[in-house]
């Protein structure tokens, strides 16, 4: 492994350690100085700084940990046990000069026993209702849920995902082509599996009034069509600390304009011209951690969506928050070109 793709230095943007955090995956970096060790970033210290609104031109000092943990090679073996008490998925390996040698990743040393938790209560609810309409013609013939990424349908691998953090009550919301869905999954034991049929199609949010007095507290609402890879249990601990009523899992995502953008004044004359802007924007995921006290907006069996949800809990001056995470972290299937990228990424 190249161990210098990790690198930045002290006065990178901090919009640029973000597009560097996604081209290498890890949530991880480390800031170096003078060719030793200075700092370690990770998508938490970003999140945090995201969240509090804050400039992301400013340099990666500001939000850097300028104490971090790391090991020498001498205690190589107890990096695991490090990892574990410290809570941390990457650990730098220095050398006796101080100079980054390797970074220890918790999935690669342990990758078949990662987050292996006792089970936990809070429920999942996938929407899997859906036509899949921007599939087609895929969808014609196999229900969204179940068209595979590799070997294995898209819904199983976000079932897969959350089993690994302990997460195992189910609740699958199906409308089109459900016996296809139910017909696949017939005996499985690390999960319990609740079937919740709409009689028509009911939006991202509607169907959730179907279920509404199956669930109690805090549960997580994921779209069959998405993966975020993050750890479930840190998001449900920040919903439940913040007291959100809804929490929106959100990526940034960097768009550049490839034109010369050009502003005109009141006479319409060219005021600035701005030479391919890049954008920032924090957008929704398509996954989230709800209240069951919320669904009281949600109408009776009427078509509902997620925004729709937001906005009514907004106006009513709910808790609505926001966890970000690295863009390199979501994937989502909706479109072919999208789907073709899930493949690629997951290097499948």
């Amino acid at each position: 492994m190249n161990v210098e793709k990790f690198f930045v230095g002290p006065d990178l943007p901090i919009k640029d350690a973000i597009r560097q955090l996604d081209e290498t995956a890890k949530k991880i970096l480390l800031v170096i100085h003078d060719n030793k060790l200075a700092g370690v970033i990770t998508d938490g210290d970003i999140r945090r700084w995201i969240l509090k609104n804050k400039d992301l031109s400013m340099p990666v000092r500001h939000i850097m940990n300028p104490s971090p943990i790391f090991i020498k090679k001498s205690q190589y073996s107890d990096a695991l046990k490090i990892m574990r008490e410290k809570q941390i998925e990457g650990l730098p390996l220095i050398n006796d000069s101080g100079q980054v040698i390797d970074i220890l990743f918790w999935n690669e040393l342990q990758p078949d026993k990662k987050n292996t938790l006792r089970k936990k209560k809070t429920p999942v609810v996938i929407m899997a209702g859906g036509k899949g309409s921007r599939l087609y013609p895929y969808t014609k013939i196999i229900p969204k849920p179940l068209i595979p990424i590799g070997d294995t349908p898209i819904v199983e691998r976000i079932m897969n995902q959350m089993i690994s953090y302990g997460f195992t009550e189910f609740y699958f919301t199906v409308n089109y082509r459900k016996e296809l869905i139910k017909a696949y999954f017939n005996g499985d034991h690390r999960y319990h599996l609740h079937f919740v049929e709409e009689t028509r199609p009911l939006g991202t949010a509607g169907a959730l009034t179907l279920v509404k007095d199956q669930l109690a507290g805090s549960f997580f609402l994921s779209n069959c069509d998405i993966l975020v890879d993050m750890n479930y249990t840190k998001l449900l601990q920040y919903h439940k600390k913040s007291k959100n009523q809804i929490t929106v899992v959100t990526a940034m995502k960097n768009y550049e304009i490839p034109y010369g953008v050009i502003s005109l004044d009141e006479n319409g004359c060219i005021q600035s011209l701005n030479e391919k802007p890049n954008y920032e924007f924090l957008v929704s995921t398509g996954f989230y951690v709800l209240e069951q006290n919320i669904l009281k907006y949600i109408p009776e069996d009427s078509p509902f969506d997620m925004p729709d949800l937001i906005r009514l809990c907004m106006k009513n001056e709910e808790k609505v928050g926001a966890y970000p995470v690295m863009d390199s972290t979501w994937l989502d299937m909706g479109e072919f070109s999208e789907m073709k990228k899930m493949t690629e990424k997951m290097k499948l």
